[in-house]
């Protein structure tokens, strides 16, 4: 099957290569020349755990030689802070109420137009490798090997081409390993884009068993962990806090080191976490098991005997998460370093565009939280950094507003393929080239999943300035809120009451207006409250 789709593919480059030179290449361009371009992206990687952003929780080396040979873009943000929305709004630079997948529920329209399918028409050999969790069918892609839903930690069941099959391994390792191969099997002319997608480090936080023994100590704990969420009704009302995680499925306690399952892990009332658990301990070999078993009982005799409660508990919990969360992150910046280490030893380095991002920020531990959603920064934001260093500065830093529906445009400005008008985003290669002027000064965010789902976050949208952010909440609520970020970066006071911001509100509701206006967004839910 794999040589018959290579033909294929051969035959239709021959057969369109004329039009292709006229209608998608600049004259005396060849496709050779054109940038190849790895898209790598993680599932819920916090910027906060990547050392080029911030070393106190772990060191990246691997993601950080992305830092040092390209850019690090400070300010990058998404439009939906949640996984399959994010990863619409990628594929097609438009957001959720445009390319139709408001929140995990929905099915990805594969038909419409996104970058992987204009690049394929343009003679690029397209391919998605790991994480794919839009239910529909990948189109536009010349090879698709994807996860079954969120995919496992251990010996993964892929789709491969429409075919199932059954891994053995650590699956970090194994989207690796498979995307490496689809890479090795390309002609050195033929250019290529690939999505490379991890699983991790998305909950339940499974560590390689290599890894288990990392981060011994305790690791600092947030200043705003304990969290009162003064005059912030949706803050109060989530169920995302660490307090209320699963003893079995999150925090890896074997039943007999606990009464009962007490957490309520931000599910419907019918989840079974230890059921869920014992699944994916299933998919360890007998070797894995018996490690996994060797240090995790100990962690729960342990566990049993401190007979822990009120903050004492809490904080042993937020220590159990983060450890098994960074753990995760470990594996994947090590097959970044693999990744990074196989284009230098095939001299495809200085032509290949990569970046790596995750498909939102995540929770660790600030105000008492795991998970994302809210327009809160460290979910709202995400990591962005990029290499090509045909065109990006080494070591430079971008502070600019930039979003994740600006890769679409980025990579089909680089590779000379029209971009389509009805893509929201932007190109980012005026950045690179020190052009600011006309640059977006303020970004738009919608939330929609609520009541149903996961974690009960309200539904919201917002604006956010350089320095103010609103959000309204809507639906069974309706309430606003309003965070000063250069005095309380970590949005702890909320000052949609206090008179001396009147000003900063009535503007802000106006530019928030306009942003939905320009970005065709429906305004009947503010229909009440904006002027």
């Amino acid at each position: 099957m794999r040589q018959l789709a290579l033909v294929c593919f051969a035959l239709f480059l021959v057969a369109c290569g004329s039009k292709q030179d006229q209608s998608t290449m600049m004259e005396g361009d060849t496709l050779a020349k054109r940038p190849n371009i790895l898209f790598i992206m993680s599932d819920d990687h916090a910027r906060q755990a990547i050392s080029a952003y911030d070393d106190k929780l772990i060191k990246t080396p691997h993601i950080d030689r992305l830092a040092r040979e390209g850019v690090l873009i400070r300010n990058g943000y998404v439009t939906n802070s949640i996984c399959a929305p994010s990863r619409a709004a990628i594929l097609t630079s438009k957001y959720s109420h445009l390319n139709g997948l408001r929140d995990n529920r929905d099915t990805f329209d594969g038909s419409q137009v996104t970058f992987p399918r204009l690049l394929q028409e343009a003679g690029y050999y397209t391919a998605i490798v790991g994480k794919w969790h839009l239910k529909s069918v990948p189109q536009g892609f010349d090879y698709w090997n994807v996860l079954i839903d969120q995919g496992e930690y251990y010996k993964p069941r892929l789709v491969d081409n429409g075919d199932t099959v059954v891994l053995e391994g650590y699956t970090t390792d194994v989207i690796t390993d498979k995307a490496l191969a689809v890479l090795d099997s390309l002609g050195e002319d033929q250019p290529f884009m690939m999505m490379l997608h991890h699983k991790a480090p998305h909950r339940n936080w499974m560590p390689k068993i290599e890894h288990l023994k990392l981060f011994k100590e305790d690791l600092p704990v947030p200043d705003n962990f304990f969290d009162d969420y003064d005059k912030r009704q949706a803050a109060a009302e989530q169920d995302l806090s660490i307090d209320r995680m699963y003893l079995s499925s999150d925090l890896k306690l074997a039943p007999e080191f606990y009464d009962h399952e007490t957490g309520t892990g931000g599910g419907p009332a019918n989840a079974d976490p230890e059921k869920n658990y014992q699944f994916s301990l299933d998919r360890l070999n007998p070797e894995q098991r018996a490690e996994w078993d060797r240090y995790y009982d100990s962690i729960g005799r342990a566990f049993k005997k401190a007979n822990l409660s009120g903050r004492e508990l809490t904080l042993w919990k937020y220590q159990r998460y983060i450890k098994d969360y960074l753990r995760s992150v470990y594996a994947v910046d090590e097959n970044i370093g693999r990744v990074l280490d196989y284009l230098d030893k095939r001299g495809l380095t200085e032509n290949t565009i990569v970046v790596y991002t995750s498909d939102q920020g995540f929770y660790l531990g600030e105000h008492g939280w795991y998970d994302k959603r809210f327009m809160y920064e460290e979910s709202f934001s995400t990591p962005m950094l990029i290499r090509y260093p045909k065109a990006v500065k080494q070591g430079s830093t971008l502070e600019d507003f930039v979003m994740n529906i600006d890769f679409a445009p980025t990579f089909l400005d680089y590779a000379g393929v029209d971009i389509p008008k009805e893509m929201q985003g932007h190109s980012l290669r005026p950045l690179f080239e020190d052009h600011h002027e006309g640059w977006r000064k303020s970004m738009y965010y919608h939330y929609y999943e609520y009541p149903h789902g996961w974690h009960s976050v309200k539904k919201h949208y917002g604006i956010r300035s350089g320095r103010y952010k609103l959000i309204h909440y809507y639906d069974d609520i309706d309430t606003w809120e309003l965070f000063d970020l250069q005095n309380d970066p970590q949005e702890m006071v909320n000052l949609i009451d206090h008179h001396e911001y009147l000003d900063v509100v009535v503007n802000l509701k106006k530019e928030l207006k306009a942003l939905q206006e320009d970005l065709q967004e429906k305004a009947e839910i503010t229909a009440k409250t904006l002027p």
